[in-house]
Protein backbone atom coordinates (compact mmCIF):
# COMPACT_ATOMS: atom_id res chain seq x y z
CA UNK A 1 0.00 0.00 0.00
CA UNK A 2 1.26 3.55 -1.25
CA UNK A 3 1.32 6.16 1.47
CA UNK A 4 -1.47 8.04 -0.53
CA UNK A 5 -4.00 4.98 -0.29
CA UNK A 6 -2.71 4.82 3.29
CA UNK A 7 -3.60 8.17 4.25
CA UNK A 8 -7.11 8.04 2.63
CA UNK A 9 -7.60 4.58 4.53
CA UNK A 10 -6.99 6.48 7.60
CA UNK A 11 -9.24 8.25 6.63
CA UNK A 12 -12.02 6.40 5.46
CA UNK A 13 -11.63 4.61 9.01
CA UNK A 14 -11.66 7.51 11.34
CA UNK A 15 -15.16 8.49 9.72
CA UNK A 16 -16.42 5.14 10.11
CA UNK A 17 -15.19 5.28 14.04
CA UNK A 18 -17.11 9.70 14.09
CA UNK A 19 -20.54 7.75 12.89
CA UNK A 20 -20.58 4.63 14.87
CA UNK A 21 -19.78 7.02 17.68
CA UNK A 22 -22.24 9.75 16.95
CA UNK A 23 -24.90 7.41 15.90
CA UNK A 24 -24.56 5.85 20.00
CA UNK A 25 -24.67 9.34 21.09
CA UNK A 26 -27.72 10.04 19.12
CA UNK A 27 -28.97 6.23 19.64
CA UNK A 28 -28.71 6.71 23.39
CA UNK A 29 -29.99 10.70 23.85
CA UNK A 30 -33.74 9.46 21.73
CA UNK A 31 -33.42 6.21 24.21
CA UNK A 32 -33.42 8.74 26.89
CA UNK A 33 -35.81 11.41 25.57
CA UNK A 34 -37.87 8.25 25.19
CA UNK A 35 -37.80 6.55 28.24
CA UNK A 36 -38.20 10.18 29.96
CA UNK A 37 -41.56 10.68 27.94
CA UNK A 38 -42.49 6.80 29.25
CA UNK A 39 -41.34 8.51 32.45
CA UNK A 40 -43.51 11.55 32.49
CA UNK A 41 -46.51 9.42 31.23
CA UNK A 42 -46.78 6.92 34.24
CA UNK A 43 -46.18 9.46 36.58
CA UNK A 44 -49.11 11.54 35.06
CA UNK A 45 -50.97 8.23 34.87
CA UNK A 46 -50.22 7.86 38.43
CA UNK A 47 -51.46 11.52 39.75
CA UNK A 48 -54.55 11.44 37.69
CA UNK A 49 -56.00 8.34 38.50
CA UNK A 50 -56.23 5.66 41.61
CA UNK A 51 -53.57 3.31 41.26
CA UNK A 52 -51.49 0.72 43.60
CA UNK A 53 -48.47 1.25 41.38
CA UNK A 54 -45.45 3.28 42.89
CA UNK A 55 -42.23 5.28 40.42
CA UNK A 56 -39.18 4.44 41.89
CA UNK A 57 -37.64 5.40 38.33
CA UNK A 58 -39.37 2.79 36.55
CA UNK A 59 -43.14 1.39 38.00
CA UNK A 60 -42.88 -1.08 40.30
CA UNK A 61 -45.88 -2.84 41.96
CA UNK A 62 -46.69 -2.67 45.83
CA UNK A 63 -49.10 -5.66 47.04
CA UNK A 64 -51.27 -4.71 50.11
CA UNK A 65 -50.58 -8.49 51.09
CA UNK A 66 -48.10 -10.45 52.05
CA UNK A 67 -47.04 -13.78 51.89
CA UNK A 68 -47.39 -15.78 54.83
CA UNK A 69 -47.47 -19.62 54.38
CA UNK A 70 -47.44 -22.39 51.47
CA UNK A 71 -48.00 -26.14 51.27
CA UNK A 72 -46.93 -28.22 48.02
CA UNK A 73 -49.23 -30.86 46.78
CA UNK A 74 -47.69 -34.10 45.09
CA UNK A 75 -49.85 -33.25 41.86
CA UNK A 76 -51.27 -30.82 40.07
CA UNK A 77 -54.04 -28.94 41.68
CA UNK A 78 -56.81 -28.81 39.38
CA UNK A 79 -59.11 -26.39 41.73
CA UNK A 80 -60.18 -26.22 45.43
CA UNK A 81 -62.49 -24.97 47.83
CA UNK A 82 -62.84 -23.30 51.27
CA UNK A 83 -65.21 -23.68 53.61
CA UNK A 84 -65.74 -23.54 57.67
CA UNK A 85 -61.39 -23.36 57.84
CA UNK A 86 -60.76 -26.33 55.84
CA UNK A 87 -59.43 -26.60 52.32
CA UNK A 88 -60.98 -29.30 49.90
CA UNK A 89 -58.49 -29.51 47.03
CA UNK A 90 -58.82 -31.21 43.91
CA UNK A 91 -55.94 -33.05 41.83
CA UNK A 92 -55.88 -35.41 39.06
CA UNK A 93 -57.04 -37.83 41.18
CA UNK A 94 -58.32 -36.96 44.27
CA UNK A 95 -59.72 -34.99 46.81
CA UNK A 96 -57.69 -33.67 49.46
CA UNK A 97 -58.75 -31.97 53.09
CA UNK A 98 -56.34 -29.47 54.55
CA UNK A 99 -56.76 -27.35 58.03
CA UNK A 100 -55.88 -23.90 56.63
CA UNK A 101 -52.39 -24.75 58.69
CA UNK A 102 -51.72 -27.26 55.40
CA UNK A 103 -52.15 -30.20 57.84
CA UNK A 104 -53.66 -33.46 55.28
CA UNK A 105 -56.62 -34.41 57.53
CA UNK A 106 -58.23 -37.04 54.97
CA UNK A 107 -58.80 -37.60 51.18
CA UNK A 108 -60.48 -39.66 48.87
CA UNK A 109 -60.69 -41.30 45.63
CA UNK A 110 -62.57 -39.69 42.28
CA UNK A 111 -64.25 -42.13 40.61
CA UNK A 112 -64.10 -42.33 36.88
CA UNK A 113 -61.53 -40.97 34.08
CA UNK A 114 -62.87 -37.30 34.48
CA UNK A 115 -60.57 -34.55 35.60
CA UNK A 116 -62.41 -32.74 38.29
CA UNK A 117 -63.07 -29.37 36.88
CA UNK A 118 -64.51 -27.41 39.61
CA UNK A 119 -65.38 -28.20 43.62
CA UNK A 120 -67.95 -27.05 46.06
CA UNK A 121 -68.92 -27.86 49.36
CA UNK A 122 -72.02 -26.60 51.17
CA UNK A 123 -73.20 -27.91 54.41
CA UNK A 124 -72.14 -31.52 54.31
CA UNK A 125 -71.80 -32.23 51.38
CA UNK A 126 -68.75 -31.90 48.35
CA UNK A 127 -69.56 -31.43 44.95
CA UNK A 128 -67.18 -32.23 41.83
CA UNK A 129 -68.13 -30.78 38.58
CA UNK A 130 -67.23 -32.59 35.77
CA UNK A 131 -67.51 -32.09 32.01
CA UNK A 132 -70.79 -33.91 31.67
CA UNK A 133 -71.79 -34.48 34.96
CA UNK A 134 -71.86 -33.64 38.66
CA UNK A 135 -71.21 -35.87 41.86
CA UNK A 136 -72.49 -34.64 44.89
CA UNK A 137 -70.80 -36.73 48.10
CA UNK A 138 -70.61 -37.15 51.76
CA UNK A 139 -68.03 -35.43 53.47
CA UNK A 140 -65.93 -38.60 53.90
CA UNK A 141 -66.22 -39.18 50.16
CA UNK A 142 -69.16 -41.54 49.11
CA UNK A 143 -71.09 -40.96 46.64
CA UNK A 144 -74.48 -39.54 46.87
CA UNK A 145 -75.87 -38.63 43.74
CA UNK A 146 -74.71 -37.86 40.30
CA UNK A 147 -76.75 -34.91 38.26
CA UNK A 148 -76.23 -35.25 34.48
CA UNK A 149 -75.42 -32.60 32.23
CA UNK A 150 -78.70 -31.17 30.02
CA UNK A 151 -77.41 -31.91 26.98
CA UNK A 152 -74.75 -34.21 24.84
CA UNK A 153 -72.55 -31.66 24.06
CA UNK A 154 -72.43 -29.90 27.69
CA UNK A 155 -68.89 -29.03 28.34
CA UNK A 156 -69.50 -27.86 32.04
CA UNK A 157 -66.54 -25.39 32.95
CA UNK A 158 -67.47 -24.30 36.38
CA UNK A 159 -70.04 -24.01 39.32
CA UNK A 160 -71.67 -22.31 42.00
CA UNK A 161 -73.52 -23.18 45.10
CA UNK A 162 -76.47 -21.04 46.28
CA UNK A 163 -77.34 -20.83 49.98
CA UNK A 164 -80.20 -22.52 49.30
CA UNK A 165 -78.50 -25.09 47.56
CA UNK A 166 -79.55 -24.28 43.84
CA UNK A 167 -76.82 -24.96 41.40
CA UNK A 168 -75.37 -22.73 38.46
CA UNK A 169 -73.09 -24.15 36.21
CA UNK A 170 -71.23 -22.45 33.10
CA UNK A 171 -71.38 -24.83 29.90
CA UNK A 172 -68.43 -23.80 27.60
CA UNK A 173 -69.94 -25.69 24.82
CA UNK A 174 -73.64 -24.41 24.89
CA UNK A 175 -72.21 -21.10 25.84
CA UNK A 176 -74.92 -20.39 28.64
CA UNK A 177 -75.49 -21.09 32.62
CA UNK A 178 -77.45 -24.17 33.54
CA UNK A 179 -79.62 -23.94 37.01
CA UNK A 180 -80.42 -27.08 38.94
CA UNK A 181 -82.64 -26.75 42.08
CA UNK A 182 -81.21 -28.39 45.02
CA UNK A 183 -82.69 -32.14 44.73
CA UNK A 184 -80.61 -31.69 41.30
CA UNK A 185 -83.12 -31.30 38.52
CA UNK A 186 -82.82 -29.17 35.85
CA UNK A 187 -84.68 -25.93 36.45
CA UNK A 188 -83.44 -23.34 33.49
CA UNK A 189 -81.15 -22.22 31.03
CA UNK A 190 -79.97 -18.64 31.80
CA UNK A 191 -78.13 -17.09 28.56
CA UNK A 192 -76.64 -13.83 28.50
CA UNK A 193 -78.30 -10.85 26.72
CA UNK A 194 -75.19 -9.64 25.29
CA UNK A 195 -74.01 -13.13 24.22
CA UNK A 196 -71.76 -15.36 25.82
CA UNK A 197 -68.39 -15.60 24.27
CA UNK A 198 -65.86 -18.36 25.78
CA UNK A 199 -62.76 -18.73 23.56
CA UNK A 200 -61.45 -21.41 26.23
CA UNK A 201 -62.40 -22.76 29.39
CA UNK A 202 -62.21 -19.47 31.05
CA UNK A 203 -66.18 -18.94 32.29
CA UNK A 204 -65.88 -18.93 36.09
CA UNK A 205 -69.03 -18.18 38.05
CA UNK A 206 -70.05 -17.52 41.91
CA UNK A 207 -72.02 -16.61 44.23
CA UNK A 208 -72.31 -13.29 46.35
CA UNK A 209 -75.00 -11.96 48.31
CA UNK A 210 -77.33 -13.30 46.12
CA UNK A 211 -75.92 -12.40 43.20
CA UNK A 212 -74.60 -14.44 40.56
CA UNK A 213 -70.82 -13.16 38.58
CA UNK A 214 -69.96 -15.46 35.85
CA UNK A 215 -66.86 -14.71 33.74
CA UNK A 216 -68.03 -13.38 29.70
CA UNK A 217 -64.64 -13.43 29.06
CA UNK A 218 -64.34 -13.36 25.46
CA UNK A 219 -65.90 -9.64 25.94
CA UNK A 220 -63.71 -8.99 29.06
CA UNK A 221 -66.37 -8.34 31.29
CA UNK A 222 -68.23 -9.92 34.34
CA UNK A 223 -72.18 -10.22 34.61
CA UNK A 224 -74.64 -10.11 37.36
CA UNK A 225 -77.60 -12.01 37.92
CA UNK A 226 -80.43 -12.68 40.51
CA UNK A 227 -80.61 -15.94 41.81
CA UNK A 228 -83.90 -16.60 39.13
CA UNK A 229 -81.78 -15.87 36.34
CA UNK A 230 -82.41 -12.83 35.37
CA UNK A 231 -79.67 -9.96 34.02
CA UNK A 232 -79.08 -7.25 36.41
CA UNK A 233 -75.92 -5.63 34.80
CA UNK A 234 -72.04 -6.41 33.25
CA UNK A 235 -68.88 -4.46 34.12
CA UNK A 236 -65.25 -4.40 32.89
CA UNK A 237 -63.30 -3.70 29.81
CA UNK A 238 -60.48 -4.81 27.77
CA UNK A 239 -56.62 -3.35 28.14
CA UNK A 240 -53.83 -4.25 29.85
CA UNK A 241 -53.79 -1.56 32.81
CA UNK A 242 -55.10 -1.86 36.12
CA UNK A 243 -58.63 -2.26 36.63
CA UNK A 244 -58.80 -4.12 32.53
CA UNK A 245 -58.97 -7.11 32.03
CA UNK A 246 -55.86 -8.07 28.99
CA UNK A 247 -55.57 -11.15 26.51
CA UNK A 248 -58.31 -13.23 24.73
CA UNK A 249 -60.03 -14.16 27.51
CA UNK A 250 -60.17 -12.67 31.01
CA UNK A 251 -61.08 -12.73 33.86
CA UNK A 252 -60.97 -16.58 34.20
CA UNK A 253 -61.51 -17.45 38.18
CA UNK A 254 -63.99 -15.12 40.48
CA UNK A 255 -64.58 -15.21 43.73
CA UNK A 256 -66.93 -13.23 46.08
CA UNK A 257 -66.13 -12.09 49.16
CA UNK A 258 -68.44 -11.96 52.37
CA UNK A 259 -69.17 -8.06 51.97
CA UNK A 260 -70.26 -8.76 48.14
CA UNK A 261 -66.71 -7.71 46.58
CA UNK A 262 -65.28 -9.37 43.57
CA UNK A 263 -61.84 -10.90 43.47
CA UNK A 264 -60.52 -11.87 40.05
CA UNK A 265 -58.14 -13.82 38.65
CA UNK A 266 -56.47 -13.22 34.97
CA UNK A 267 -54.09 -15.43 32.76
CA UNK A 268 -51.77 -14.39 30.30
CA UNK A 269 -50.14 -11.68 32.58
CA UNK A 270 -51.45 -13.37 36.02
CA UNK A 271 -52.79 -11.13 38.02
CA UNK A 272 -55.79 -10.98 41.48
CA UNK A 273 -57.48 -7.89 41.61
CA UNK A 274 -60.63 -6.61 43.57
CA UNK A 275 -63.70 -4.93 42.34
CA UNK A 276 -66.95 -3.76 44.48
CA UNK A 277 -70.08 -4.99 43.66
CA UNK A 278 -71.13 -1.80 42.30
CA UNK A 279 -68.38 -2.61 39.49
CA UNK A 280 -66.07 -0.30 40.40
CA UNK A 281 -62.11 -1.15 40.23
CA UNK A 282 -60.64 -1.01 43.65
CA UNK A 283 -57.05 -2.89 42.86
CA UNK A 284 -54.58 -5.32 41.78
CA UNK A 285 -54.09 -6.95 44.96
CA UNK A 286 -51.25 -9.81 44.04
CA UNK A 287 -48.91 -9.44 40.56
CA UNK A 288 -47.32 -12.28 38.39
CA UNK A 289 -44.59 -11.94 40.56
CA UNK A 290 -46.33 -12.97 43.55
CA UNK A 291 -48.22 -15.16 42.75
CA UNK A 292 -45.69 -17.25 40.24
CA UNK A 293 -47.20 -19.71 38.21
CA UNK A 294 -45.96 -18.16 34.70
CA UNK A 295 -48.84 -17.59 32.44
CA UNK A 296 -51.75 -19.22 34.15
CA UNK A 297 -54.86 -18.30 35.86
CA UNK A 298 -54.36 -19.52 39.70
CA UNK A 299 -57.57 -20.37 41.33
CA UNK A 300 -58.47 -17.76 44.36
CA UNK A 301 -60.63 -17.85 47.73
CA UNK A 302 -61.14 -14.97 49.72
CA UNK A 303 -61.59 -15.74 53.22
CA UNK A 304 -61.43 -12.83 55.65
CA UNK A 305 -58.50 -11.34 55.56
CA UNK A 306 -56.47 -14.19 54.04
CA UNK A 307 -56.52 -15.05 50.18
CA UNK A 308 -55.94 -18.69 49.37
CA UNK A 309 -54.00 -19.68 46.07
CA UNK A 310 -53.61 -22.23 44.19
CA UNK A 311 -50.69 -22.66 41.30
CA UNK A 312 -49.34 -25.54 39.77
CA UNK A 313 -48.57 -28.09 42.33
CA UNK A 314 -49.11 -25.55 45.51
CA UNK A 315 -51.28 -23.63 47.51
CA UNK A 316 -50.09 -20.30 49.00
CA UNK A 317 -51.06 -17.67 51.47
CA UNK A 318 -51.65 -14.38 51.41
CA UNK A 319 -52.71 -12.28 54.57
CA UNK A 320 -53.57 -8.15 54.76
CA UNK A 321 -50.46 -6.01 55.61
CA UNK A 322 -51.61 -2.81 57.01
CA UNK A 323 -47.82 -1.19 56.66
CA UNK A 324 -47.79 -2.66 53.11
CA UNK A 325 -51.35 -1.66 52.18
CA UNK A 326 -50.41 1.85 52.57
CA UNK A 327 -48.62 1.93 49.97
CA UNK A 328 -51.13 1.30 47.92
CA UNK A 329 -54.93 1.85 46.93
CA UNK A 330 -56.42 -0.98 49.31
CA UNK A 331 -54.71 0.68 51.97
CA UNK A 332 -56.84 4.06 51.60
CA UNK A 333 -60.20 2.36 51.36
CA UNK A 334 -62.48 3.10 53.60
CA UNK A 335 -65.49 0.68 53.11
CA UNK A 336 -65.59 -1.97 55.74
CA UNK A 337 -64.06 -4.63 53.89
CA UNK A 338 -63.30 -8.31 55.45
CA UNK A 339 -60.08 -8.41 53.42
CA UNK A 340 -58.61 -6.16 55.88
CA UNK A 341 -59.64 -6.80 59.15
Amino acid sequence: MNKKDEIKNKKTVARRNFLRAFGTVFATGSVVAVSGNLLKKAIDKKNSAQSNFRIFGESTFVSPYKHVASFDMENTVRCFEYHNDRLYIADDRKISIFDIEGNRLADFAVAGNDFVRDIAVSRDRIYLLFPARIDVCSMSGEKLQTIEACSENSDYCSFAISSEEEIFVTDAANKHICKYSSEGNFVKFINSPNRFIIPSYTFGIDIAENIVYCSNSGRHQIEKYTLDGEYIESFGKAGSEAGSFTGCCNPVHIAGSSTGDIITSEKGNPRISCYGKDGNFRCILLDSKLIGNGNKACDVKACGDKLYVATARKVSIFAFDRNFAAQTACGTCAIDCPLHL
